[in-house]
Protein backbone atom coordinates (compact mmCIF):
# COMPACT_ATOMS: atom_id res chain seq x y z
CA UNK A 1 0.00 0.00 0.00
CA UNK A 2 1.40 3.09 -0.90
CA UNK A 3 1.67 5.94 0.75
CA UNK A 4 1.25 9.65 -0.24
CA UNK A 5 3.75 12.30 1.00
CA UNK A 6 1.14 13.78 2.96
CA UNK A 7 0.51 10.85 4.98
CA UNK A 8 4.54 9.80 5.61
CA UNK A 9 5.78 10.20 8.88
CA UNK A 10 8.34 13.30 8.72
CA UNK A 11 11.36 11.45 9.83
CA UNK A 12 11.13 8.88 6.87
CA UNK A 13 11.20 12.16 4.30
CA UNK A 14 14.39 13.91 6.36
CA UNK A 15 16.12 10.44 6.14
CA UNK A 16 15.55 10.20 2.46
CA UNK A 17 16.43 13.87 1.84
CA UNK A 18 19.78 13.87 3.95
CA UNK A 19 20.46 10.79 2.61
CA UNK A 20 20.26 12.54 -1.07
CA UNK A 21 22.04 15.28 0.31
CA UNK A 22 25.36 13.47 0.90
CA UNK A 23 25.63 12.06 -2.12
CA UNK A 24 27.01 15.36 -3.57
CA UNK A 25 28.91 16.13 -1.40
CA UNK A 26 30.69 12.85 -1.18
CA UNK A 27 31.15 13.09 -4.68
CA UNK A 28 32.42 16.48 -4.43
CA UNK A 29 34.98 15.28 -1.98
CA UNK A 30 36.11 12.08 -3.37
CA UNK A 31 36.76 14.46 -6.74
CA UNK A 32 38.73 17.04 -4.75
CA UNK A 33 41.06 14.00 -3.79
CA UNK A 34 41.01 12.80 -7.06
CA UNK A 35 42.63 15.95 -8.85
CA UNK A 36 44.87 17.14 -6.50
CA UNK A 37 46.62 13.48 -6.73
CA UNK A 38 46.56 14.34 -10.94
CA UNK A 39 47.84 17.54 -10.49
CA UNK A 40 50.26 16.96 -7.97
CA UNK A 41 50.96 13.78 -9.67
CA UNK A 42 51.45 15.25 -13.31
CA UNK A 43 54.19 17.76 -11.43
CA UNK A 44 56.06 14.87 -10.36
CA UNK A 45 56.16 13.42 -13.73
CA UNK A 46 57.10 16.52 -15.16
CA UNK A 47 60.20 17.08 -13.03
CA UNK A 48 61.29 12.98 -13.80
CA UNK A 49 60.63 13.90 -17.32
CA UNK A 50 58.48 11.04 -18.14
CA UNK A 51 57.17 12.70 -21.49
CA UNK A 52 60.44 12.69 -22.78
CA UNK A 53 60.98 16.41 -23.66
CA UNK A 54 64.19 17.14 -24.94
CA UNK A 55 65.66 20.39 -26.36
CA UNK A 56 65.61 23.48 -25.51
CA UNK A 57 62.14 22.68 -23.36
CA UNK A 58 63.64 21.47 -19.81
CA UNK A 59 63.06 25.06 -18.60
CA UNK A 60 59.06 24.44 -19.51
CA UNK A 61 59.17 21.43 -17.71
CA UNK A 62 60.42 22.96 -14.30
CA UNK A 63 58.10 26.01 -14.67
CA UNK A 64 54.75 23.85 -15.43
CA UNK A 65 55.57 20.56 -13.03
CA UNK A 66 56.70 23.67 -10.05
CA UNK A 67 52.56 25.30 -11.15
CA UNK A 68 50.90 21.60 -11.36
CA UNK A 69 52.74 20.72 -8.03
CA UNK A 70 51.43 24.22 -6.17
CA UNK A 71 48.33 24.18 -7.74
CA UNK A 72 47.63 20.66 -6.40
CA UNK A 73 48.74 21.61 -2.89
CA UNK A 74 46.39 24.81 -2.88
CA UNK A 75 43.09 22.49 -4.09
CA UNK A 76 44.72 19.91 -1.38
CA UNK A 77 44.59 23.02 1.68
CA UNK A 78 40.95 24.26 0.02
CA UNK A 79 39.35 20.61 0.21
CA UNK A 80 40.56 20.01 3.65
CA UNK A 81 39.55 23.37 4.46
CA UNK A 82 35.93 23.20 3.31
CA UNK A 83 36.80 26.18 0.91
CA UNK A 84 34.81 25.98 -2.76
Amino acid sequence: MDLQNSEREPHQDHEQHSAKADTPQLMRTIFGIFMVLVYVGMGILLFMNFFDWAGNFAWVRYVMGSLFVVYGFWRGYRQAKGIG
